[in-house]
């Protein structure tokens, strides 16, 4: 098993646009071959002192697939093309740390 946690940087005042657009893609991502879970999650305001400030056009995807085999596979599935192109003005930058269980 893997973990992602992808980053993904928003045009400014994008964000609820893209999480529509994003929304739309989850349930296809989710009936993936080895996908576990997937899921966004945005910055949640709190008086915790470790926490930094909330980013307002940050959205984070948590991943968990069976493999790497099923996360490759999943970066080029047709619908994976499409939403990338559908939300290509949006997005300013994306990065992404693959995990493994430690």
């Amino acid at each position: 098993m893997i973990h992602v946690i992808a980053t993904i940087e928003l045009v400014q005042g994008r964000r609820e646009e893209f999480l529509r657009a994003l929304k739309e893609v989850v349930p296809k991502v989710r009936g993936e071959a080895g996908c576990l879970d997937y899921g966004p999650a945005i910055d949640f305001e709190t008086n915790i002192p470790a926490q930094g400030p909330v980013r307002e056009n940050v959205v984070i995807l948590i991943e968990r697939w069976a493999g790497i085999e099923a996360l490759e596979s999943h970066l080029m599935a047709p619908h994976m093309l499409e939403y990338r192109k559908a939300v290509k003005e949006m997005v300013a930058r994306t990065t992404l740390q693959v995990l493994e269980p430690a």
